[in-house]
């Protein structure tokens, strides 16, 4: 596998968010907002994991990563908590945002052709 800069961009961004997902645990406990940190590290395992299974469906493992991001946009807008007050968890949720936009944007700068 080569490591351009699309794809060090999605190990970082995702690292990025699912950290600042994982990083709510303490005051949240096990909240699928902290699993949503999880969620991110599996799916970038899948998505670089050097297993047939996932390889073969890459274009899946991709859209799935994609939709993850979008997912938790959304929620976010629909269900989050958006009064920002540095420090808190209401914070961490625009730098999630943050780093979930750049996500999306590494992993639509590495969509394949076909």
């Amino acid at each position: 596998m080569n490591l351009d800069w699309k794809k060090i961009g999605i190990i970082l961004a995702n690292l990025a968010t699912a950290f600042l997902h994982l990083s709510l645990y303490p005051q949240m406990g096990g909240d699928p907002i902290v699993l949503n940190g999880a969620g991110y590290l599996g799916l970038l395992a899948a998505y670089f994991a050097p297993m047939d299974m996932f390889q073969k469906n890459h274009k899946m493992v991709w859209w799935g990563m994609f939709g993850y991001c979008a997912l938790t946009i959304v929620l976010w807008i629909v269900m989050g908590d958006k009064n920002f007050v540095a420090g808190t968890s209401s914070a961490t949720g625009y730098y999630a945002k943050a780093a979930e936009i750049l996500l999306m944007a590494f992993l639509w700068a590495d969509k394949s052709k076909s």
